[in-house]
């Protein structure tokens, strides 16, 4: 393995030497926290100009084959937005995610699904319609108890933390690389 890519965390879940679904925010290269150049009037122009909706339906999943994800906004492509953070997660039937820890925390809004998150080995339901809260520093994870899709939004003020150095992020264990027997024909919704 070459330093470069020790540094970078080496060959893990996003490879591109593996043959299977990836999440590739976890090993690409990202800008958090974008500069903000320019006059205030330009600034306040730009800021004016942008969308005010982001259809989601217009975005890829990207991940599989129990958890996938959609960026909608965040610091790379939205300047509307340098200190929040949203996206949307679909868990399949019975499907579950990685677990994983962050300095910052996190909102998730259950939209549709009944299921159990894990925090710091502390077991909690959630179910459509309830709100959720992550803590800092907190180890967790996503898990889908229906027999129906899971579907989440996620928000969060990570480009704010980690503009403060605030940094911690951890992969504690990867999404699942096979489908819920069943479910191998699982495909996330396209309306969203």
């Amino acid at each position: 393995m070459s330093d470069d890519s020790a540094m970078e965390g080496g060959l893990g879940h996003n490879s591109e030497n593996r043959d299977k679904v990836v999440w590739e925010r976890w090993t690409k290269k990202r800008t958090f926290v974008r500069a903000l150049e320019g006059t205030y009037g330009q600034l306040k122009e730009e800021l004016y100009s942008q969308p005010r909706v982001y259809r989601t339906s217009d975005l890829k999943w990207k991940g599989g084959p129990q958890h996938y994800g959609k960026k909608v906004i965040n610091p790379q492509a939205n300047r509307i937005a340098q200190s929040i953070e949203a996206h949307v997660e679909v868990f399949s039937p019975k499907g579950y995610g990685q677990t994983h820890g962050h300095m910052n925390s996190a909102v998730f809004l259950v939209l549709k699904g009944k299921g159990h998150d894990v925090h710091d080995g502390r077991r909690i339901d959630w179910e459509t319609g309830d709100a959720l809260i992550v803590e800092n520093a907190c180890v967790h994870q996503h898990l889908n108890d229906s027999d129906e899709e899971g579907l989440i939004l996620v928000l969060k003020a990570k480009p704010l933390f980690l503009f403060m150095h605030m940094i911690f992020q951890k992969m504690v264990q990867y999404p699942p690389e096979k489908p819920v027997p069943g479910h191998e024909d699982y495909t996330p919704p396209e309306n969203v």
